[in-house]
């Protein structure tokens, strides 16, 4: 259904019981994103650092919200070296762009080379957000899937299979939705992605599907078009 994608994981969706990582996650996400490059279809990946430290945390210890907000990005770079190991240990070609500049481990964020890329069949990995605080990697995937001109942002959910209209772990009369409108996570104030990244999304005309990564085949499925979860466009529901 799409052809180019881009796939925004949270950092939670990595994590093991006891470290930063779960092997078994890594491998099973290897295995769906091979799946998906050999459908054809040209990926690129946002992935978050909560697995490991959250900045807006760490700044509840006392530490400045820069600083914090730095370390955060520092996270999601070794979340993106992580998943392009497991990546090439499944036979896939991996590059990790980082928007802070750390040349001996990835290369710089360079999005005319990402595109190339993304056309040679390489999964591009960004990493360290957009290189300055203040700003969650949910507005980074928006970011990130304009300036690649991606045909959808699929946001895979660690154990939740869309939208509803509240919580549904804690109200079980929560209503889930099928599809929205961008402007109806605004006015709604449905908890997505921030508003920085939802109005993004809305200017750049990107479609979002969110839907639950936690079931095998799901990422498959989601770039097929075939999820059950929630679509999310600019224009009116349909």
């Amino acid at each position: 259904m799409y052809q180019r994608v881009l796939l925004k994981l949270s950092g939670e969706a990595l994590a093991g019981s006891d470290s930063g990582f779960n092997a078994k996650k890594l491998k099973q996400l290897a295995q769906e994103i091979k799946e998906v490059c050999a459908l054809g279809v040209e990926l690129a990946i946002v992935v978050g650092g909560g697995n490991i430290i959250r900045g807006k945390q760490v700044s509840t210890l006392g530490i400045e919200r820069v600083q914090a907000d730095y370390m955060g990005m520092l996270a999601t770079v070794i979340n993106a070296l992580a998943i392009q190991s497991a990546l090439e240990q499944a036979g896939i070609p991996t590059r990790v762009q980082s928007a802070l500049e750390m040349n001996k481990v990835c290369e710089p964020l360079i999005i005319r080379r990402a595109i190339r890329h993304l056309e040679k069949g390489r999964v591009v990995i960004f990493g360290a957000g957009n290189g300055s605080p203040f700003f969650s990697t949910d507005t980074t995937a928006a970011l990130r899937a304009s300036e690649i001109k991606a045909d959808v942002i699929l946001m895979a959910k660690n154990g939740v299979d869309g939208v509803y209209s509240a919580d549904p772990k804690i109200e079980a009369d929560a209503v889930k939705y099928d599809i929205l409108t961008y402007m109806d996570l605004l006015n709604k104030n449905l908890a997505v992605m921030d508003a920085t990244a939802t109005s993004m999304c809305m200017e750049s005309d990107i479609e979002l599907l969110v839907f639950n990564m936690n079931e095998e085949g799901n990422i498959v499925k989601a770039v097929q078009g075939k999820v059950a979860g929630t679509r999310i466009t600019k224009g009116a529901a349909s």
